[in-house]
C-alpha cells in the first residue's frame, strides 16, 4: 500500500517537475521575492487539488482524463477545458523535445541528436504501457529531487544565507493562485490515467500528502536561494545555471543530465494523457500512438522554451483558476452532487 502510494507520488512530481520548474524560471516566473506565503499557500491548493483529482478518478475508475474533468467542471465545460487540455499537453511536450534538442546543443552535438534520443526513450517507456513510465519516476525522481535539493542546500550553507530573513515580507500571497492553476491541467489528464489502477484511499492520501509537501519545501528553498542572487537572474535563461557556476564543473554536467530527465518526465505525462484520452476513441497501443504524437511534434518544436514559460504558461495559470477553484470547494459541493447523480 506505502509502495503505491509512493509509485502515484512519483507520478505527481514527475507530471509537475518539468524543465521549467526544474530550471528555476517557472518558480521566478511566479515567486520571487516576498513570496513565503505563496509558496505555504501553494502546498495546501496542490495537496488538495491532487487529493481531489485521485479521489473522484478512484471512484470513476477512469482510464482517461473525461470522466474527471466532466465531475470537476460540469458538463456543460467539459467540452472547452478537454480542447485546453489537450492543447496544453501537446505544446508543453512540443517544448519539452524542443528541450532535449537544446540540451544537446549545450553538449556540442546536434540539435536533432537530442530529439532523436528523447522520441526513442519515448516511444520505448511506452512499449510497456503506462508501468513503464511509473517505473522509470520511481528512479529517476528521486535521483533528481536528491541532486537538486543537494545543490540548494550546499549553496544555502557556503553563501551563509537566511532563508527566512524575508518571512515577515509576503505582498506576493496571491501568486499561489495562478501558479497552482498552472499546474492543475496536466494533474488532471495524468491522474485521470490511472482512476482503475488505484486499490485504496490510503494510496490517495500518501500521494497528495507526499506530493505537496516536497514540493512545496523544495520550491521554499530554491525560490530563497534564488532571491540572494536575484541581480545576476538577468544573465542567465536557465537560473539554476547562476547556482551552479559557484561548482566545479562536474556538478555543472550533473545537473545539466539531471535537467534532461526533468524534460523526459514531462514529455512523458504530456504523451500519456494525450495518449489514454485518444485511446478512448481509437482502440490502438499506446506506444503506437506516442509515435504518431512524436511525429507530429517534431517539426514543431522550433517555438521556443522561452516563450512558452514567459507567455503562455501565466495565460494558463488564469485560465484555469476556475478549475482551481472547483477543486479546491469541491468537498463541500461534490458530495451533493454525486448524491443527485
Amino acid at each position: 500500500m506505502w509502495g503505491a502510494g509512493f509509485k502515484w507520488m512519483f507520478l505527481i512530481i514527475g507530471t509537475t517537475i518539468g524543465a521549467g520548474y526544474a530550471s528555476g524560471r517557472e518558480l521566478w516566473q511566479f515567486f520571487g521575492h516576498e513570496s513565503g506565503l505563496a509558496i505555504l499557500l501553494f502546498t495546501i491548493f496542490f495537496t488538495v487539488s491532487c487529493y481531489v483529482i485521485m479521489d473522484v478518478s478512484y471512484r470513476r475508475q477512469s482510464s482517461d482524463y473525461l470522466p474527471v474533468l466532466r465531475d470537476i467542471v460540469g458538463p456543460k465545460l467539459t467540452k472547452v477545458y478537454d480542447i485546453m487540455i489537450f492543447l496544453y499537453l501537446f505544446t508543453t511536450t512540443v517544448v519539452m523535445i524542443a528541450g532535449s534538442g537544446a540540451t544537446g546543443q549545450a553538449f556540442q552535438f546536434s540539435y536533432w541528436w537530442g530529439v532523436v534520443l528523447i522520441t526513442i526513450g519515448l516511444i520505448a517507456l511506452f512499449l510497456k504501457d503506462i508501468n513503464g513510465l511509473l517505473a522509470m519516476n520511481q528512479i529517476v525522481l528521486p535521483l533528481l529531487l536528491g541532486g537538486l535539493v543537494y545543490i540548494l542546500l550546499l549553496f544555502i550553507i557556503d553563501q551563509e544565507l537566511d532563508v527566512f530573513s524575508h518571512w515577515h515580507e509576503q505582498r506576493n500571497w496571491t501568486a499561489a493562485f495562478p501558479f497552482t492553476a498552472l499546474n492543475i491541467l496536466p494533474l488532471i489528464a495524468v491522474l485521470g490515467a490511472i482512476g482503475n489502477k488505484v486499490k485504496s484511499k490510503r494510496e490517495i492520501h500518501i500521494a497528495a500528502i507526499g506530493s505537496g509537501f516536497l514540493l512545496g519545501t523544495i520550491s521554499f528553498i530554491y525560490n530563497s536561494s534564488l532571491i540572494q542572487i536575484a541581480d545576476e537572474l538577468l544573465l542567465y535563461e536557465i537560473p539554476l545555471f547562476a547556482i551552479l557556476k559557484h561548482y566545479p564543473f562536474e556538478i555543472l554536467i550533473l545537473m545539466s543530465a539531471l535537467l534532461w530527465f526533468a524534460i523526459f518526465t514531462t514529455a512523458a505525462a504530456g504523451i500519456l494523457g494525450i495518449a489514454t484520452r485518444l485511446q478512448s476513441i481509437w482502440n490502438i497501443p499506446i506506444w503506437m500512438l506516442a509515435a504518431v504524437l512524436i511525429a507530429v511534434m517534431i517539426p514543431l518544436t522550433t517555438l521556443g522554451f522561452s516563450t512558452l514559460i514567459s507567455y503562455i504558461y501565466p495565460i494558463y495559470g488564469i485560465l484555469n483558476l476556475y478549475v482551481l477553484s472547483r477543486l479546491l470547494l469541491y468537498p463541500l459541493w461534490g458530495g451533493k452532487q454525486n448524491k443527485e447523480a
